[in-house]
């Protein structure tokens, strides 16, 4: 019997899944896999955290759907309430929805709505969605664009800088800093740019983490032309860098964060955040959506906030990071092949000469470690490491054998 399901997804394994338990999958065979994946850096408590299974299960049996147009359930201000704890100074008043795409598409709309600006810049290598205004806004690989064209206009694409293919990182941030100051002089009008989005660290343009002086630059120069700054946090946020957000790093305050993936480990759940002065700028009506605030991904997103917010739980994260980090330079250094080592917190990449190689080591990872990688990257070049925040030391260890062996065995 033929399949049913669309062929449009790609796919990084063929496993058929049966159930999940912190940092491993088990298959149908009964075989286990340890997830560097993370269901693509989601399930950032581990798969079936208790805290947030029961939290699931207790709110299913209250109510599954609570339409916010037509009712308000318990759980949507004290959702808010917490993200307000978290997030960065100043972003108080949150809008949910259901997927980072979505998510990115709310923050657009209400830069557009609070500014009075058709434009919108991002930059170089960035992944924002693959709905039509995301894809628009999206520019590390072709294949997430081909086929759809007319993309919505009025999106303006600035460099980002790789400071680990330049040889002079200083110089390499000055490029890209004069590089947004000239988009702004030769093809758009500050005047006319209601936001820029940018990532912290580039998720599938290969985990590359940008400078502090770039974004610092960058928040300073939109603050001077009344651009909003909008902080792309679907990946790097709720723990993922070992920081609740990648700006807390830097200490920068953006105008509006976007946040999804690891907010409910695993529930699709996504929310902006921003500010109640700028959020009031949003006429009722303008936006909503069906699922948005649904009472099962409000309950899972509360545990997963009491989970990430435990006692020493982002020390952990960083120190199990650094533990990775340190691993994978090894590799680097012991192999041929290996062009760079970076990430932050649990957001590590190793990045190797071609795709046709790290196809090789993701595929021999599987067979032969039962371990989980996915690739990033225009050309696919990148190996990243995004395994669940609760993962131990051994696991890490672990990782870290079948990568080196796996990395030797297809040189």
């Amino acid at each position: 019997m033929g399949s049913h399901l669309a062929g449009v997804w790609f796919t990084v394994t063929d496993l058929q899944v049966t159930s999940g338990k912190g940092s491993w999958v088990t298959t149908v065979d009964g075989q286990s896999y340890l997830d560097l994946s993370s269901g693509i850096a989601v399930t950032s408590t581990g798969h079936c955290h208790p805290h947030v299974v029961a939290a699931i299960q207790r709110q299913a049996e209250r109510f599954v759907h609570a339409q916010v147009n037509c009712y308000r359930h318990d759980l949507l201000e004290p959702l808010g309430a917490r993200l307000a704890e978290i997030c960065p100074p100043g972003i108080d008043t949150f809008f949910f929805a259901n997927s980072g795409a979505e998510a990115t598409e709310a923050a657009v709309k209400l830069a557009k709505q609070a500014t009075g600006r058709p434009g919108i810049v991002v930059f170089e290598g960035s992944f924002h969605g693959r709905t039509h205004q995301t894809m628009a806004m999206t520019t590390s690989k072709a294949v997430y664009r081909a086929g759809h064209a007319p993309l919505p206009s009025g999106i303006f694409v600035a460099p980002y800088p790789n400071v680990a293919r330049a040889v002079d990182a200083d110089a390499e941030v000055d490029r890209c800093l004069e590089g947004f100051t000239r988009l702004l002089r030769t093809q758009t009008s500050p005047a006319e740019v209601a936001a820029a989005v940018i990532e912290p660290v580039l998720g599938e343009g290969g985990y590359v983490p940008a400078p502090a002086r770039f974004l610092q630059g960058i928040a300073d120069a939109c603050r001077d032309h009344g651009i909003l700054f909008v902080a792309d946090e679907v990946q790097t946020g709720f723990g993922r860098t070992g920081r609740m957000f990648a700006v807390d790093h830097l200490g920068l305050e953006p105008d509006v964060v976007v946040m999804a993936k690891g907010i409910a480990s695993g529930f699709p759940m996504s929310a902006i955040g921003a500010g109640a002065d700028l959020m009031a700028r949003w006429p009722p009506g303008s936006h909503g959506g069906t699922y948005g605030g649904n009472p099962l991904g409000c309950a899972a997103a509360l545990a997963t906030i009491d989970v990430l917010t435990e006692p020493g739980f982002l020390d952990g994260v960083r120190a199990r990071g650094a533990r990775l980090r340190a691993g994978l330079e090894r590799i680097g250094e012991r192999h041929e092949g290996v062009l760079d080592v970076r990430g932050v917190g649990l957001m590590q990449a190793l990045e190797l000469v071609d795709g046709v190689r790290v196809a090789a080591v993701m595929k021999h990872c599987l067979a032969e470690h039962r371990v989980i990688l996915m690739n990033a990257g225009t050309d696919g070049t990148v190996l990243r490491l995004m395994p669940p925040l609760v993962i131990t030391d051994a696991e890490v260890d672990l990782a870290l054998r079948a990568l080196d062996d796996a990395i030797g065995a297809t040189a």
